[in-house]
């Protein structure tokens, strides 16, 4: 009955579960231990499967002296390194003496830390840049260049330009922040997006103008009705057209089409694609993965003198996955990039 019993309880637990007898073999596991360690890891000495030696150490002073215990287990396989955390707890029954070895996978939660500590230091280093040249400028003006009218003028022009890059970047990290905390709300408001991307284009002509770059919106006419957050669909247009814009060549034309799909697979029903078309330079196939990651840049020096805080694409992301669409990147170098919006019409 009591092995029956156990065989139980251990088939309730979801976490891999060992235990592990006094003769220091494994007297029983559950599915999940199973699938960690192998079919045939009952009767086997411990040590033959257990190989860490923090774990190893652990589960020792657990069996010879009755301590509860706590350590880190990595396993390396196939799809990457899972991390566990491991509680030892010692068995004093009269029908099993030993070890019971519970597994707690904390690789998301290792994961989630690693990503939060590198935004951290993102934002600290990003901020830390601009913050040193306009403190090395202070002091200049404070001192030697105090009567220089021409130098005066001249390192407040790179001020105003540094201030102007930081108040950009604490912008794009509230409304990172922002669309982050509504991306499981979807809109519930039918509006015109087509005359939403009309409207970004328009807002963006003068910048284009400057940059010699014409900008045309060709596909379907008429009103595209679609579940849609106006400000945060301007925001993803105007992202993407002024990277087009900023990023290509002088004469050429950022074209964003317009077209209707009576079936989209990964939508699994209608939808509307917007596809922002760039005769830039292309980028290279090993950086497109990657490109909607925070603070990620293909060229970190250009991106930065041309204002950009490498927050965009991830700010386009969490929009359109809000939006219950899709957002795909295609580039290749020398032939210019297509990045495609596709939102469902119901």
């Amino acid at each position: 009955m009591e092995s029956e019993l156990t065989r139980s309880i251990l088939a309730g637990i979801p976490q891999p579960v060992l235990i592990v007898g006094a003769d220091e073999r494994v007297k029983a596991a559950n599915d999940p231990a199973r699938a960690v360690f192998g079919a045939e890891i009952v009767g086997r000495p411990y040590i033959t499967a257990i190989r860490q030696p923090a774990l190893l150490d652990c589960l020792e002073g657990t069996l010879r002296h009755g301590q509860p215990g706590r350590a880190r287990f990595i396993i390396t396989g196939q799809a990457g390194e899972s991390s566990y955390r491991v509680l030892t707890s010692p068995l004093t029954g009269n029908e099993m003496r030993g070890a019971l070895v519970a597994f707690e996978d904390v690789t998301e939660l290792e994961q989630a830390e690693a990503m939060r500590r590198d935004f951290v230091a993102n934002v600290s280093h990003e901020l830390r840049t601009p913050l040193t040249a306009l403190t090395g400028f202070i002091e200049t003006l404070k001192g030697a260049a105090r009567e220089d009218p021409a130098a005066r003028d001249r390192f407040l022009a790179i001020m105003e330009r540094e201030a102007g890059r930081m108040n950009r970047l604490v912008r794009d990290l509230l409304s990172l922040s922002r669309v982050e905390a509504e991306e499981r709300m979807r809109p519930g408001e039918r509006v015109d997006v087509l005359a939403l991307v009309q409207s970004a284009a328009l807002s963006l002509r003068p910048l284009a103008e400057a940059a010699g770059v014409r900008i045309e919106v060709t596909g379907a006419e008429g009103p595209v009705m679609l579940l849609a957050d106006p400000d945060q669909i301007t925001q993803v247009f105007v992202n993407l057209i002024e990277n087009a814009v900023k990023y290509g060549p002088a004469g050429q034309t950022v074209t964003i089409e317009v077209t209707r799909v009576e079936r989209e697979t990964s939508l699994r029903g209608p939808a509307v694609r917007f596809d922002v078309i760039d005769q830039g330079e292309g980028i290279d196939a090993a950086h497109l993965p990657r490109l909607t990651e925070r603070f990620y840049r293909v060229d970190t020096h250009r991106s930065r003198e041309k204002g950009g805080t490498g927050l965009g694409l991830a700010i386009v992301k969490h929009i359109v996955n809000r939006h219950r669409g899709r957002f795909r990147i295609e580039s290749e170098r020398g032939r210019g990039s297509r990045f495609s919006v596709v939102l469902p019409e119901h």
